[in-house]
């Protein structure tokens, strides 16, 4: 299994010790590990709900016979009110930066 180059051997034992303190017990640690990527987050409109499809990844997992480990993953989120500025490098300046002529043109 691909998992044992990280949980067999004597030069693996740090690997083994984290795996130790995040709970896994050493018939976890025999089974395929699997890992699951999961960018849910609080933050993110579109997001919030990937924990529960992350949640039955991982029991799904568990189900075959593997241990699942989810780790994160950066959340990316594109507003549609920022009309694309944000995104294409064209951001409006700041207004607090514009110093108004009187005549409707600003400096």
């Amino acid at each position: 299994m691909r998992s044992d180059t990280v949980t067999k051997g004597k030069q693996q034992a740090p690997h083994r010790s984290l795996f130790n303190a995040l709970g896994l017990t050493e018939e976890e640690m025999n089974r395929p590990l699997v890992g699951i990527v999961c960018s849910y987050n609080e933050i993110v409109p579109g997001h919030m709900n990937l924990d529960k499809i992350a949640n039955a990844v991982k029991q799904g997992v568990a189900m075959a016979g593997g241990t699942p480990i989810m780790f994160p993953a950066i959340a990316v989120y594109r507003d549609g009110t920022y009309r694309n500025e944000v995104f294409s490098g064209n951001q409006r300046p700041d207004r607090r930066f514009y110093r108004s002529n009187g005549d409707g043109t600003s400096v």
